[in-house]
């Protein structure tokens, strides 16, 4: 099945959901009418950022031939047509997955293994070992690689695993958990570096979420190296880069022990999830308060008070990016599967429908700012794939 195919089906199955809706009466309900979202949005990405080739995707919409990305270790220099980078692509996986837990439609495990998977592996790199996916595809040559990348990557196998029993996929998340590994050393108390090439600073965005991996790696192999990693990640991050006048957490230190105290949603999210997965795992209520704590400053830190088109009073993200919005979603999520305390899921919820209502535009694609739509003309692929997931999670919660 080709990705014309995986569109025209995906568009069925969404129109099914609509006429069902309309049907039943349920047309109201929070949960079909997010999981419809997700649906439609994720139409929308295949539409209008699709390469052409090799299930490659762009990186913007509209196509931006001399774009320059500025989220890399050093100077972007490509020249002339290029696609997606690896960190927008791995949104579509991560997005893909959220809609086959969501759904159990068999249709989301034929995209996973008929389009995204052998998209990315144009990005996987076995020239230089431990092998791992490479900023950019290998067709164009050796580039940085990135340890959190490959973190969110080993995060989407293990999922992937989980949803469909593939062993592949759980033996990949181990491949990469192996090049993880490699970018820890004592330099700074320890620690996981950001890039392999770039060896300069310890950020919270390469071992909050590895503490995660290796939690969730435990959870499934029941094997305790895995813990004793995920236990061992998440006290230097909490030691070295937790602000401790808000549980809040700060973004690196670098070699020389100097802290960046730039505060990023993600980070802070991760580091939540963390504990929340600890709690789960020895039942030990010291890490559920931690989870607590952190889930509470956090909510307000990041959020201020804003009165909808509609004139609903909301408490708005300040940080307006989605991706590293919804990976704080994540650590909420799994802390609310804890304590059923749905005030902070529903901050979130308040944000998703004043989304869909104000900040899309013509073609059904978000911008990157939440104060108002069309603020940013070209829409970032990854931004897309971040509002998949938001919406498919959000419709089990």
């Amino acid at each position: 099945m080709g990705l014309g195919s995986c569109i025209w089906r995906g568009c069925t199955i969404w129109l099914l959901v609509i006429v069902f809706q309309l049907l039943t009466g349920c047309n109201n309900s929070v949960e079909a009418d997010n999981l419809a979202r997700a649906r439609q949005t994720l139409n929308s990405v295949y539409e209008h950022y699709d390469a052409g080739y090799e299930n490659l995707f762009n990186e913007t919409y509209p196509y931006q031939e001399n774009n320059r990305v500025t989220y890399l270790a050093d100077v972007d220099t490509l020249k002339g047509k290029r696609v997606a980078y690896l960190w927008p692509t791995s949104g579509l996986f991560s997005s893909v997955n959220a809609m086959l837990h969501a759904t159990g439609d068999s249709e989301y495990e034929a995209m996973l293994k008929e389009v995204i998977l052998p998209g990315l592996e144009n990005y996987f790199d076995e020239t230089r070992m431990p092998a791992c996916y490479q900023s950019y595809i290998v067709q164009a040559g050796k580039s940085d690689r990135f340890y959190d990348d490959n973190i969110w990557l080993a995060l989407d196998f293990l999922d992937a695993y989980t949803l469909t029993g593939n062993e592949a996929f759980l033996q990949k998340s181990i491949l990469l958990w192996e090049f993880i590994l490699s970018g820890w050393d004592e330099k700074a108390g320890g620690g996981i570096y950001w890039c392999e090439q770039r060896k300069l600073s310890k950020n919270t965005c390469s071992n909050a979420p590895a503490a995660v991996l290796g939690l969730k790696l435990y959870e499934v192999t029941k094997e305790s190296s895995y813990f004793s990693w995920g236990m061992k990640l998440y006290n230097w991050t909490q030691s070295y880069l937790q602000d401790p006048s808000d549980f809040l957490y700060f973004d690196n230190i670098s070699i020389g022990g100097e802290l960046d105290k730039r505060k990023f949603t993600y980070n802070t999210g991760q580091m939540l999830q963390a504990a929340a997965l600890i709690y789960k795992i020895t039942e030990d209520d010291i890490y559920l308060k931690e989870a607590e704590k952190i889930a509470e400053s956090a909510a307000y830190y990041f959020t201020h008070d804003f009165t909808t088109p509609q004139g609903k009073s909301i408490r708005l993200f300040r940080s307006s990016d989605n991706w590293f919005n919804v990976i704080m979603f994540r650590g909420y999520t799994e802390l609310y599967r804890l304590n059923n305390n749905p005030l902070y899921i529903n901050i979130f919820r308040d944000n998703l429908d004043y989304l869909w209502k104000d900040v899309r535009d013509s073609n059904g694609l978000f911008s990157r700012g939440w104060i108002g739509k069309g603020n940013n003309e070209n829409k970032w692929l990854l931004d897309q794939a971040a509002m998949v997931e938001f919406f498919a999670t959000m419709s089990q919660l």
